[in-house]
């Protein structure tokens, strides 16, 4: 089953994570996105500050979340969100 995840749904996720992680939202000023194309295939969306760091995986549908020491702090697993809403369809 293909399932799709919108770019701004999980952009949102990764500010509201960031905040979290932060408690500080002026450290998310500098909040950037970064797409990564892998011999011509859409492969990962990266999102920075100066503190932490998000990786949206986006064929397998992960997002993780590191510290700006290159800790992983959280995974989330994008397809599981959405797959009860898909089923109940």
């Amino acid at each position: 089953m293909t399932t799709t995840l919108y770019p701004a749904e999980v952009r949102s996720l990764v500010r509201r994570t960031f905040l979290e992680l932060a408690q500080d939202s002026s450290s998310l000023d500098d909040f950037t996105e970064d797409i990564l194309i892998q011999e011509g295939k859409y492969y990962a969306r990266s999102y920075r500050t100066d503190n932490w760091m998000a990786m949206w995986l986006v064929e397998i549908g992960l997002l993780q979340f590191y510290d700006a020491d290159g800790n992983m702090l959280r995974t989330v697993n994008l397809l599981e969100k959405i797959e009860p809403v898909l089923r109940a369809a």
